[in-house]
């Protein structure tokens, strides 16, 4: 385990049995105590872990492999980082079931108190690792930052370039001469404008939308 200033961690791993769910909560409640998190994000916390445990422990895996479970928690719960990994095939999906319908509901729960969730490949070995990050009532979402084309470039978005962000003042595009689609992006600190092709690709920075939701879920997929 790893412990700083204003970072702490902790991974264990948990045999396939219906007890690991509530040894997963007890291990996170103890852990947040010690490291005085915030009481909301304990609750949620404890909520978002048990689903994600349930689902891996449903999931088919070859012989008798661990779910593996780490828990990151910033300063003093501003950020918790929950990650559970199998060595299931598939990718989860949210599911959305009618009033009448019984269980499906854990993802759907987990999209709604986390502040983002998704899927990795494992770096080492097969499966993967689903994660979840919440935040502490009262603290903004940092900016995301997602590459795209420079075609979908907007006004008022933040870009990469020459090692440093600047805000697009304005965006227009040109033909060239071979027909070609080219984009000039205008910034605001009066420098020289990004002259790409359409589909060169760009980092933009932008704030998240309150109450919006990002997930990485590739197919195929699998029910949770």
């Amino acid at each position: 385990m790893a412990e700083h200033s204003d970072f702490r961690e902790v991974s264990f791993r948990l045999t396939r049995c219906r007890s690991s769910v509530p040894r997963a909560r007890a291990v996170l409640r103890a852990k947040l105590g010690e490291w005085r998190s915030s009481q909301a994000t304990a609750e949620d916390g404890e909520l978002v872990i048990s689903e994600l445990v349930t689902n891996a422990l449903r999931v088919p895996v070859p012989g008798d492999r661990l779910v593996g479970v780490r828990i990151e928690c910033r300063g003093r719960g501003e950020l918790l980082r929950l990650e559970v990994s199998d060595a299931g095939a598939g990718r989860p999906e949210v599911q959305r079931p009618g009033e009448l319908t019984k269980g499906g509901r854990g993802l759907l729960l987990v999209e709604t108190l986390a502040h983002r969730w998704g899927v990795d490949e494992r770096r080492a070995g097969i499966g993967k690792t689903v994660w979840a990050e919440l935040l502490a009532p009262g603290i903004d979402p940092a900016p995301v930052e997602v590459e795209i084309a420079a075609v979908t470039v907007r006004p008022g978005q933040c870009v990469r370039a020459w090692g440093a962000w600047h805000t697009v003042r304005a965006v227009r595009s040109e033909r060239y001469a071979s027909g070609g689609l080219a984009i000039v992006i205008v910034l605001d600190d009066g420098g020289p404008a990004l002259r790409l092709d359409a589909a060169d690709p760009l980092t933009v920075r932008a704030a998240k939308p309150a109450g919006s939701r990002v997930q990485s879920v590739a197919s195929p997929v699998i029910s949770s």
